[in-house]
């Protein structure tokens, strides 16, 4: 009852006004007001400040330059096989598309079509392919990196609501991924063939950027909004930073048919960190 009720309660929750808010606050530069809050985020989430570049709480400037730090050198090792783990997180679920259909929690699934804003074509592609969805949590690292060397060549807007994309939501929620704003991001692999990286969008996400953009805001905000890459040689090896979500979101994988078998031991619910094994291409 109770989770159905924290659901329930998210249809009538101002959730652009309370990004929006929280957006502002998290962009503010507040000296000891700033530091405080970070410091209280920090103890309530647990957050391993041993592993960031600058682990010292006190010399960030805002929120969000705490919740997109860098990770220090050497904290993630880069899996030797074919696809790595791209951030740190919680898996939501992953497996084979069913035709075009993608399961997102019992008894709710999506299709490729709704996720990639409409594109008939571009869904066709991944059409019996596989997926994976990754939850990150406040706690976690907040930079996506590649799963594997990939070349950009489209980047989609798709608008949308901004339910949150927690656990609790996704069971509840139908359509959720495919519903909320996202970023859709298409790449040509050498050696695996076009794969989709889509960073969801969710309540109190301020934005999501991308290394080749920055922050993705198109005005009007309320339009698909498409960019090709295919004239400018974008190419980024695996492990590399490809985006960063300025508060906690989902990203959802897309590959082609016999493309990837996912590792053995990756199943709903894992804590995954960025560079494991994610898997390898059938037959190795």
């Amino acid at each position: 009852m109770f989770e159905r009720l924290k659901v329930a309660s998210q249809y009538i929750l101002p959730k652009r006004g309370l990004t929006a808010f929280a957006g502002r606050i998290a962009e503010a530069e507040r000296g000891e007001r700033t530091t405080r809050l970070i410091r209280w985020f920090v103890g309530k989430y647990a957050v391993d400040m041993s592993e960031a570049e600058n682990p010292d709480i006190s010399s960030y400037n805002s929120f969000n330059a705490f919740f997109t730090r860098p990770l220090k050198a050497g904290a993630r090792a880069i899996t030797e096989a074919d696809f790595a783990c791209p951030v740190d997180g919680a898996i939501s679920q992953l497996g084979a598309i069913d035709d075009q259909r993608i399961l997102q929690a019992k008894g709710h699934s999506f299709t490729t079509t709704e996720l990639l804003g409409g594109d008939t074509a571009l869904a066709a592609k991944f059409r019996n392919g596989s997926f994976a969805n990754v939850y990150l949590s406040p706690k976690d690292y907040h930079r996506l990196h590649m799963p594997c060397d990939g070349r950009l060549t489209n980047m989609i807007y798709v608008p949308g609501s901004l339910f949150s994309v927690n656990p609790t939501t996704a069971r509840g929620v139908p359509n959720l991924f495919a519903r909320n704003e996202r970023v859709v991001c298409i790449f040509e692999s050498p050696d695996h063939g076009t794969f989709a990286m889509v960073l969801v969008g969710a309540t109190i996400v301020g934005s999501m950027a991308t290394v080749w953009h920055g922050v993705v805001k198109p005005k009007p905000a309320n339009k698909i909004t498409q960019w090709t890459y295919t004239d400018q040689n974008i190419a980024l090896e695996k492990g590399e930073e490809m985006g960063r979500f300025l508060l906690g979101s989902t990203v959802v994988l897309l590959f082609q048919q016999h493309t990837v078998d996912f590792s053995a031991d990756w199943a709903p619910e894992r804590l995954v960190r960025l560079g494991e094994t994610m898997g390898n291409r059938p037959g190795l």
